[in-house]
């Protein structure tokens, strides 16, 4: 079994900043893919943000510049650093992960997601 949990969401004045954290547990061999999405009401989740485990990154062009994704392979944790906010980036964000999953020799990768957890930037 693996778990992941986030946190690091909250309410904040546009122009601020907060830093979203989800780390891993459980059952881990390693983790290929780390994704930030983000899901308003009434709309399509959205990829924000993904680091391979070569550390690339990719970034939708709506936060290129202000937000930055990053990786801790030591501690199974994927971050994103959100400075210079905007309104429009009101939503709840969800961390998605690809994990490889060991069983005695077998290697198995399986997708998890975060809970979500909740950033309101107000004007």
């Amino acid at each position: 079994q693996v778990q992941l949990v986030e946190s690091g969401g909250g309410l904040v004045q546009a122009g601020g900043s907060l830093r979203l954290s989800c780390v891993a547990s459980g059952n881990i061999f390693s983790i290929n893919d780390m994704d930030w999405y983000r899901q308003v009401p009434g709309k399509q989740r959205e990829l924000v943000a993904t680091i391979s485990s070569g550390s690339i990154t990719k970034y939708v062009d709506s936060v290129k510049g202000r937000f930055t994704i990053s990786r801790d392979n030591a501690k199974n944790t994927v971050y994103l650093q959100m400075n210079s906010l905007k309104l429009e980036d009101t939503a709840v964000y969800y961390c998605r992960l690809d994990v490889v999953v060991p069983s005695g020799t077998i290697r198995s990768q399986f997708q998890y997601w975060g809970q979500g957890t909740q950033v309101t930037v107000s004007s």
